[in-house]
C-alpha cells in the first residue's frame, strides 16, 4: 500500500541521512523508526479525512433517504384509508432506489484502496451488504468467495456476519454456518449476539437437529435474558417444534430473507361508514 511505502522511504532517507552525518548507530535507529511512525500516521491522518466526506455523503444520502420513507408512513398513517398493499409495495420501491443508491456511492471509496490495507475489506462489506438487501444473492456469493486473510468483507458486524451464514444455508453449507457462528459469537457480547444466537438455532431445527438448536438456546438465554430464546427452549424442550419463532427479532430477522413477515393487518375506520350527514 502507498503509505506504508511512502513511510519506507521516509524512513530509508533518514536513515541514509543520519549515517552520512555520522550519527551513532542507536540514533540512527531511532530517527529512523520515528519518521517511519510520523510519516505513516500524518499519510493515514490526510487520507481519512478525504475518506469521511465519502462517508459522511453515503450516511447522508441514506438517512435522507430513510426520512423520506417514513414521512410516507406517518402520511399514510394520518389517513389510513388508503391501500395498504400499494404502500407496502411503494416502501420496498423506496427502499429498493435506497439500496442501489448506496451501493453506486461505493465506487467513491475505490481511489483509497491503494492508501489503505483494510479499505478493500470495507468496500467489500458495504457491497455485500446493500447486495444482500436487494437480494442480488449471485453478487452476495460472488463477495463471500473472496473471504481470506486480509481479503473480502469484515465479519465483525454481527448482521454482516448473519447474512454470510444465511448464504450458508441456503447453499446446504452447514458447516461454514457453524464456523462463522462459532468464530464470531465469541466476541458479540450481550444484546451483540442475539440476531447470531437465533439464526443458528433456526438452521439447526430447519436441518433437522433442535437438540443442537436447545444447546445454542440455553446459551442465548443466558448470554442475552432475550424471551423469544426462552420460548424457542421451552418449545424445542416439550416436543412444540412447530411453534418455534424468531417473529419477535423484529425487523433484523426478517431482513435475512430467510423468512417472510406477516402483513400488518390494515386499521379500519370506526363508525358506520356514513358522511357526517349520514349519507
Amino acid at each position: 500500500m502507498l503509505s506504508l511505502l511512502i513511510s519506507l522511504l521516509v524512513a530509508a532517507a533518514i536513515a541514509v541521512a543520519s549515517i552520512a552525518s555520522q550519527a551513532s548507530s542507536g540514533m540512527t535507529v531511532f530517527l529512523s523508526v520515528a519518521g517511519f511512525a510520523g510519516a505513516f500516521f500524518l499519510v493515514g491522518f490526510l487520507v481519512r479525512k478525504k475518506v469521511s466526506k465519502v462517508q459522511d455523503e453515503l450516511q447522508q444520502r441514506m438517512l435522507a433517504a430513510q426520512r423520506r420513507m417514513k414521512r410516507r408512513v406517518q402520511q399514510f398513517q394520518t389517513k389510513p384509508s388508503g391501500n395498504l398493499k400499494q404502500m407496502q409495495r411503494q416502501l420496498e420501491a423506496d427502499q429498493k432506489v435506497m439500496f442501489k443508491e448506496g451501493l453506486e456511492l461505493t465506487k467513491g471509496f475505490e481511489p483509497f484502496r491503494k492508501w489503505s490495507v483494510l479499505m478493500g475489506r470495507q468496500i467489500a462489506t458495504m457491497r455485500l451488504q446493500f447486495n444482500y438487501q436487494l437480494k442480488e444473492f449471485d453478487e452476495v456469493d460472488g463477495i463471500l468467495a473472496t473471504c481470506g486473510f486480509l481479503r473480502g468483507p469484515m465479519m465483525m458486524d454481527p448482521m454482516t456476519a448473519a447474512m454470510r451464514m444465511a448464504r450458508c444455508y441456503k447453499n446446504d453449507d452447514l458447516d461454514g454456518a457453524k464456523k462463522v457462528f462459532k468464530g464470531r459469537i465469541r466476541w458479540s457480547r450481550g444484546d451483540r449476539g442475539t440476531l447470531l444466537y437465533g439464526l443458528m438455532s433456526w438452521i439447526y431445527v430447519k436441518v433437522g437437529e433442535p437438540n443442537e438448536a436447545r444447546r445454542v438456546l440455553l446459551k442465548a438465554k443466558e448470554a442475552t435474558g432475550n424471551d423469544t430464546f426462552i420460548r424457542n427452549w421451552e418449545h424445542l424442550s416439550n416436543d412444540r417444534i412447530k411453534s418455534f419463532s424468531n417473529a419477535k427479532l423484529g425487523d433484523e430477522w426478517y431482513s435475512l430473507y430467510l423468512e417472510t413477515p406477516p402483513a400488518p393487518k390494515q386499521q379500519r375506520m370506526r363508525g358506520n361508514g356514513r358522511g357526517p350527514r349520514g349519507f
